[in-house]
C-alpha cells in the first residue's frame, strides 16, 4: 500500500524535482507509519513548521525543509529505522520537541562531527537531531 500511495504522490505532480536535483540511490521519500494523523501533523507542525497535504483518510505527505514524505496508517516499531533531522540551533529544536508533546530519550551528546539528541514523537517515532556547531 505504502508504494502506491508513493507512486500516486509522485505521479500527482505534488512530488516533482528536476533530474539536476535528483542523485542516483539518494533518498527522495520518507515514510513513517502512523495511528493517529491528527496528533502526528499537529506535532511536525508545531515543532519544525512542516506542511502536509492529505490524500484521502490513509495517507498525509510532508514537505518542510529537506527530504519530503509522508504518514500511512500503521503502529511505529522503534529502532526499524532512525531519521536524523539537521538544526543550526540544537537546544532550540529540543525545546520545540519537548513544547511540542515529545519526550527526549537521550539527551544532547557529542559525537565526532557534532552533537545530537534523540526523540520520540507523539506517535512512538524515535528520531534524532544533530547539528555541527
Amino acid at each position: 500500500m505504502a508504494a502506491m500511495n508513493l507512486k500516486r504522490l509522485l505521479s500527482s505532480g505534488v512530488y516533482v524535482r528536476s533530474r539536476k536535483y535528483m542523485k542516483h540511490h539518494q533518498i527522495q521519500y520518507i515514510e513513517f507509519l502512523s495511528n493517529n494523523f491528527d496528533s502526528i501533523k499537529e506535532f511536525y507542525q508545531n515543532t519544525f513548521g512542516w506542511k502536509f497535504t492529505d490524500y484521502g483518510p490513509e495517507y498525509t505527505a510532508f514537505a518542510g525543509e529537506g527530504v519530503p514524505g509522508g504518514f500511512a496508517p500503521g503502529t511505529p516499531v522503534k529502532g526499524s529505522i532512525l531519521v536524523i533531522i539537521y538544526s543550526g540551533d540544537l537546544e532550540g529544536s529540543k525545546k520545540s520537541v519537548v513544547k511540542s508533546g515529545g519526550s527526549i530519550v537521550h539527551d544532547i551528546f557529542s559525537f565526532p562531527g557534532g552533537r545530537r539528541f534523540h526523540f520520540i514523537d507523539s506517535d512512538g517515532n524515535e528520531l534524532a537531531v544533530w547539528s555541527d556547531t
